[in-house]
């Protein structure tokens, strides 16, 4: 807060006392960052979201965005100022009614200061206008906007939402989402959850797309271009929405053979991981040169690369995994990543299973068998793997690794309890690897530390008598190569950007 002091001595004291609240001394800015160790810069801090509402209009000629972003939240502490996690140009900030004064610093950090302090526990409403083109944006030397012929797509892990709205990026600050985008006649737009409705006028369609159940930014996700679009519902009744662009060339069977099966998928899942957490599903596969997928909420982002070898059901399956473990259930930390990725793959595992190309303990002995103690495989810790090895193969495979040691360990009952247990009793919220053990000791009745270290947090291959203890590589036993193996490897670079 600056005044203009124009009286001197006593006067000035008395004018301050007037004008500033006793508790004024408390008000600070808030932090650049969450507080997260593996991305310090990444987050907010001082307040927490619980609305994004997006009004976008997008032109897939010439990629300029133009949008007006209206996020409800609550401050968390006193805060003098604020940032947003975002890369376009802004044109104006209103806080609770009134224009704010903002700026940038650093590489992604828009700097919002009220005009007049937030009060700890105050209801906060930001409106931010803005305008860009995302492709020419650039922060740490990287770009997470994918140009495709006939549009965009938003969709990257762990951060994307810098190239089209502002946010508190962070997969702890979870909130529901509006996402209302108007596109040329003929080009559609495709979002998280349901379609609220569309319409057409003076050449620009309007899709409003609607996220009802809490997710994180990095889960957002926005398509623009031509597509074909599928509707249907599974057994189960979930509404199933996917969209195929226009010219995937020979890559459109294969993808439409595996991603038409989500609904069958997210039905078989829901056996393990109990009921679908959300009000749709789907997944869109667009133009793109890139090779990863992403468990965008409710709407699964396909690389068309998945689906260059033929049909790729394995891939639908870890991603819808992550409907249930990651997205329903997210992390509380970057360092929390086994929780996401050991259970997508174990879903992988199970999807053999049920194909009859080889057992989850098949898997395990192979995954083990084939890397030796000095493979470097084994210096990855699954359990806190580090911001260079987040997406390691470790932390898949390692990853289901310590889960079928886990299940070994308290029995199939407990296990596949504490499977469908984890994603109700945590549902729409944020965990961490501890709090899992601490929920499976509570449903198994066994201490588990002393595994989760094992097979975790130690940077060596478990000695052969752990191994043992979890069913693995008995003596004498012969390891063949499951008749799966070939489709889940070819999904290793499944999130490897």
């Amino acid at each position: 807060m600056h005044r203009r002091i124009i009286a001197p001595g006593a006067l000035v004291a008395a004018s301050l006392l007037l004008a500033i609240p006793a508790s004024a001394a408390s008000y600070a800015p808030g932090a650049p960052g969450i507080g997260d160790p593996y991305y310090p810069s990444y987050g907010n801090g001082g307040y927490d979201v619980s609305h994004y509402d997006l009004r976008l209009r997008y032109q897939p000629k010439t990629d300029e965005l133009q949008g007006t972003a209206t996020i409800l939240a609550r401050t968390t502490e006193d805060l003098s100022s604020f940032d947003l996690d975002f890369l376009l140009d802004v044109s104006e900030v209103r806080v609770n009614g009134a224009k704010a004064s903002f700026t940038t610093s650093d590489q992604h950090e828009l700097v919002i200061t009220p005009k007049t302090p937030l009060a700890k526990g105050t209801p906060v409403t930001v409106v931010v206008r803005y305008s860009g083109v995302p492709s020419k944006k650039s922060a740490y030397g990287f770009n997470t906007w994918h140009r495709t012929p006939d549009g965009a797509v938003a969709a990257d892990e762990p951060e994307a939402a810098w190239w089209w709205f502002p946010s508190n990026d962070h997969p702890s600050d979870k909130a529901t989402y509006d996402v209302s985008v108007a596109v040329p006649d003929g080009t559609q737009a495709i979002s998280n959850g349901t379609l609220q409705s569309t319409g057409s006028k003076l050449g620009w369609t309007t899709y409003n797309w609607r996220q009802n159940k809490p997710q994180a930014t990095y889960l957002a996700t926005l398509a623009v271009g031509k597509f074909d679009i599928t509707t249907s519902t599974s057994d189960g009744g979930v509404p199933v929405v996917n969209a195929y662009s226009k010219d995937l060339g020979d890559n459109d069977g294969a993808a439409r053979a595996s991603v038409e099966r989500t609904g069958e998928i997210v039905d078989w899942l829901s056996g393990y991981f109990g009921p679908y957490p959300f009000s749709s599903a789907g997944g869109y596969v667009p133009n793109t040169t890139t090779g990863y997928a992403l468990e965008t909420q409710t709407r699964v982002y396909y690389s068309p690369k998945q689906f260059a070898n033929g049909s790729n059901t394995s891939v639908v399956v870890h991603e819808l995994a992550h409907q249930w473990y990651g997205d329903d259930v997210s992390l509380k930390g970057w360092k929390d990543i086994w929780i996401n990725e050991g259970f997508a793959r174990y879903a992988q595992w199970l999807w053999s299973e049920h194909e009859g190309e080889g057992t989850t303990q098949e898997l395990a002995d192979y995954v083990y068998a084939s890397h030796p103690s000095r493979d470097a495989f084994w210096t990855v810790k699954p359990g806190d793997p580090g911001p260079d090895g987040q997406f390691d193969l470790a932390v898949y495979d390692r990853g289901a690794l310590a889960i079928q040691a886990l299940r070994d360990e308290i029995g199939d009952d407990a296990f596949f309890a504490l499977l469908k247990g984890w994603p109700k009793d945590h549902a729409y919220g944020n965990a961490s690897v501890a709090d899992f053990q601490r929920y499976a000791e509570q449903v198994s009745g066994k201490p588990l530390a002393a595994l989760f270290d094992t097979w975790l947090f130690q940077p060596s291959k478990p000695a052969a008598a752990a191994a043992r203890a979890a069913s693995l590589t008995k003596a004498g036993t012969a390891v063949v190569q499951p008749k799966s193996w070939k489709k889940i490897e070819a999904t290793n670079d499944v999130h490897g950007h």
